[in-house]
């Protein structure tokens, strides 16, 4: 089973894709200008405590104000109040906590107003990204993930996590940190720590320490809605939850980005460098690994599964409503049972891969094709659970209803990801008067005939839609051996589908765009 991650760097920012067998699972769009990522922390001011919701609102520089819960305050949240007190006065107090007094921990069944007064300065963490009309969610237990740990500030508590169920390991990863861990600082112990030595733990330790020091320095100097600690960039926060043994390669087309990368990777696992390749070639990298026509596919209303079937994914307010219809799958089998059975299983691993891919979270409901029997709900429910084993994000499944419909619900931090799959006519601009389609091809034969000739260029690439390059490719004597005879140069076209039929780019020898 092969991984690879595939990094497309964009003017706004880049696209991340995550492959798992050349399918598409993950895909992520991150762009410059990105603020309020889940976790990143800020100092932030409390602007209105309402007591009906036992909770507030803070001011951390976004349109509208955070959402803070009192239950999101954490135990330990009158001590952070004080430390971020002492750092504000600027008297010098230690980022290292060590033989800071702890508060006492505030009642769970406490009130908001007990804590938060109005226009109160708090340091705050985003948990859950501005979604729809809502602004960012917050929490006050502040928590910084690395490779193997996550370093938890005003705590004392080791946590392993639940996924390593060996006893014995797990005794020897709490004692481990537990000796090496800093005072008044809590650890939890990923799931990717298991077999790992003290070097590797250590040094991830030290790494998220001297990030919490770094976070503290700009905390002295902070004025309200600074971003005190930033989370890493999409695609370093990707590879430090799956880079994993199974990963094959790692592929940047951006120099600049490449460097970025290869720094991380050097960082949090060196043996993995040699997998991290940069993307030279003049195909785009997203078309070279098929990417593109996957997006165009994966998205929209209507998605196809195996062996003809398709899935129907409608989306409403409350939740998501995914049907699954067999199509001319109803015809393969000998009986309804079998094809209803086998129709579900295909699309369990689709509804999974969907999930993924587009990151829908909330209640998640899917309608499968009804089954009689007992035993075959199983074998769904039990599909749908081992495919969603990879979901990084916490999620729960029921099992199937007599009536065949499954219930999942999925964590949500960051709206869902949309891509739209249906576009403007390119010839008409959706105005419905559209010119003869061969006239793109006219424009493409007198903009080379400017650039041959009047600009003497000698080695020019022109992307364009895979029709017109099929045009123009077509036969022994095709139009682009034509022009070799009639310019005695040779153009190179790329296929792009992702330009429109009427779009095409013309690059000179150096990969740089002509104007014409």
């Amino acid at each position: 089973m092969s991984n690879e991650l595939i990094i497309n760097s964009t003017q706004n920012g880049c696209r991340i894709a995550l492959l798992k067998n050349k399918q598409l699972v993950e895909f992520h769009q991150e762009s410059d200008g990105n603020r309020f990522n889940v976790g990143d922390i800020y100092l932030g001011t409390v602007k209105k405590v309402v007591q009906g919701l036992n909770a507030a609102f803070i001011d951390i520089g976004y349109e509208k104000d955070a959402f803070l819960h009192y239950l999101d305050l954490g135990p330990q949240v009158q001590s952070l109040n004080k430390f971020t007190k002492l750092a504000l006065s600027k008297n010098g107090m230690s980022a290292k906590l060590s033989g800071f007094k702890h508060e006492p921990d505030i009642n769970k069944l406490g009130k908001i107003s007990q804590v938060l007064t109005k226009n109160q300065k708090i340091l705050v963490q985003v948990v859950k990204e501005p979604i729809s009309t809502k602004g960012p969610r917050l929490s006050c237990e502040l928590s910084l993930a690395g490779r193997y740990l996550v370093l938890v500030p005003f705590s004392n508590a080791v946590n392993v996590s639940k996924r390593i169920a060996d006893a014995n390991e797990r005794k020897r990863l709490s004692r481990l940190i537990s000796s090496i861990k800093p005072e008044n600082f809590g650890v939890i112990i990923r799931t990717v720590a298991e077999g790992k030595d003290v070097k590797e733990l250590d040094k991830d330790l030290k790494n998220l320490l001297q990030i919490w020091i770094d976070g503290v320095k700009n905390l002295k100097t902070a004025n309200t809605r600074d971003k005190v600690i930033g989370e890493m960039n999409r695609a370093n926060s990707i590879l430090r939850d799956v880079l994993n043994e199974s990963f094959d390669s790692i592929v940047v087309d951006d120099k600049e980005l490449y460097e970025e990368v290869r720094s991380y990777v050097n960082k949090i696992a060196p043996d993995k460098e040699k997998i991290l390749k940069l993307y030279q070639n003049r195909v785009k990298v997203f078309e070279s690994f098929n990417i593109e026509k996957q997006l165009k596919t994966s998205f929209g209303k209507s998605v196809s599964i195996a062996n003809g079937g398709y899935l129907i994914i409608e989306h409403t307010e409350a939740l998501h409503v995914i049907d699954v219809n067999s199509g001319n799958k109803s015809n393969q089998e000998d009986n309804q049972e079998t094809t209803a059975l086998k129709v579900n299983l295909e699309a369990a691993s689709e509804v999974a891969r969907q999930l993924r891919l587009r990151d829908m979270g909330g209640i998640i409901v899917v309608d499968f094709i009804d089954m009689r029997k007992s035993e075959n709900r199983k074998k769904v429910y039990d599909r749908i659970k081992e495919v969603m084993k990879d979901d990084r994000s916490k999620h729960t499944v029921l099992p199937l209803s007599k009536f065949g419909l499954l219930q999942i619900t999925r964590q949500r931090v960051r709206p869902e990801l949309n891509i739209a799959t249906r576009e403007v006519c390119p010839t008409c601009n959706g105005t419905g008067q559209i010119t003869a389609a061969i006239s793109i091809a006219d424009q493409i034969e007198k903009t080379l005939d400017h650039i041959l000739t009047a600009q003497n260029e000698k080695k020019i690439t022109v992307s364009l839609h895979p029709y017109i390059h099929a045009y123009f490719t077509r036969g022994i004597f095709s139009r682009r051996v034509k022009w070799f005879l009639k310019y005695l140069k040779w153009v190179h076209l790329i296929e792009d589908s992702s330009l429109a039929l009427t779009e095409f780019s013309v690059l000179n020898n150096r990969g740089e765009a002509i104007e014409t």
